[in-house]
């Protein structure tokens, strides 16, 4: 029996397309992604979903509040039998009933080395932070932004001549390479969590 995916997106859906890619590949072996939902209507992640032929929702979430909206968006997890949930630039924090819907069994992909530069734009702070190593960190979410278990991260150097626009760029590639590993693990539930602590197991 397949693992099954759900994928929330709000926009252009690369790290969703990333997944999907490596689904088909075999790199993440007997998974597949069951259902794509988007809070803005036009994401391409959508349509880029509706391409490959797999189930895609668009669920507005403007005028409601964070749970009412999160009950909607769970209900059709749920409908869809969604075995681990996947956030792939999605730009609302989750509801503590969200996360209590799928305790351990939701992922993140942030474009920084956490706790280093949460929330938003974080490769403009580490630029102008002045740091020497940036990355991404693939971590299990929590009520909290940013700030559950870590599972895996990658660092990226920091060129002296970086834009915000070139530094993205070589992090989206490490992006797309750890999520993949990441959804991997926990589907295989090759690890344990202590503490804070996600620890590799055979």
């Amino acid at each position: 029996m397949a693992k099954r995916i759900g994928v929330l997106l709000s926009g252009r859906g690369s790290n969703f397309e990333a997944l999907a890619d490596s689904v088909a590949a075999g790199r993440i072996p007997g998974a597949e992604i069951a259902v794509v939902i988007s809070n803005r209507e036009g994401a391409p992640g959508i349509d880029k979903a509706k391409e490959r032929k797999i189930a895609a929702r668009v669920i507005p979430s403007k005028g409601l509040e964070r749970e009412a909206y999160d009950r909607q968006v769970v209900a059709v997890l749920n409908e869809h039998k969604v075995d681990l949930v996947c956030l792939a630039g999605y730009m609302r924090l989750l509801s503590p009933f969200f996360v209590a819907s799928f305790p351990n069994r939701i992922l993140n992909i942030h474009p920084s080395l956490l706790p280093s530069f949460p929330g938003l734009e974080s490769q403009r702070q580490a630029l102008e932070y002045g740091v020497k190593f940036a990355g991404c960190t693939v971590h299990f979410v929590d009520e909290n932004l940013d700030a559950g278990p870590i599972v895996l991260q990658a660092t990226v150097p920091v060129r002296d001549d970086d834009t915000e626009e070139s530094l993205s760029t070589r992090i989206l590639a490490e992006e797309h390479r750890i999520y993949t590993e990441a959804v991997r693990i926990v589907l295989e539930g090759k690890y344990k969590i202590v503490g804070r602590q996600v620890i590799r197991t055979n």
